[in-house]
């Protein structure tokens, strides 16, 4: 096979805009962003207080809805696995 090259005027073209963006992977899609527990409160406002100087994971969904707040990465992948979501790590 013969290396594709892309059109970078279609592809600025293609962009999408802030609200497909929004809904892109609803339902489909979860991930998993690492955190202190001090700092879960402002993120998810219905989440139990936690002690402070904890490292948490948290699973949102793709539109950024909280889902989880749990102590292992492993914990939050299992959890986005049982709910049928895939899930990706941000950094």
């Amino acid at each position: 096979m013969r290396p594709q090259t892309f059109d970078r005027n279609l592809a600025v073209k293609a962009q999408m805009s802030t609200e497909d963006f929004t809904v892109f992977g609803a339902g489909l899609l979860a991930y998993v962003k690492a955190a202190r527990s001090e700092d879960v409160a402002f993120m998810c406002p219905d989440a139990p207080m936690l002690a402070p100087g904890q490292d948490v994971f948290v699973l949102y969904a793709a539109d950024g809805t909280p889902i989880l707040v749990t102590d292992t990465r492993d914990a939050a992948l299992a959890n986005a696995a049982s709910e049928q979501l895939e899930a990706v790590s941000l950094h």
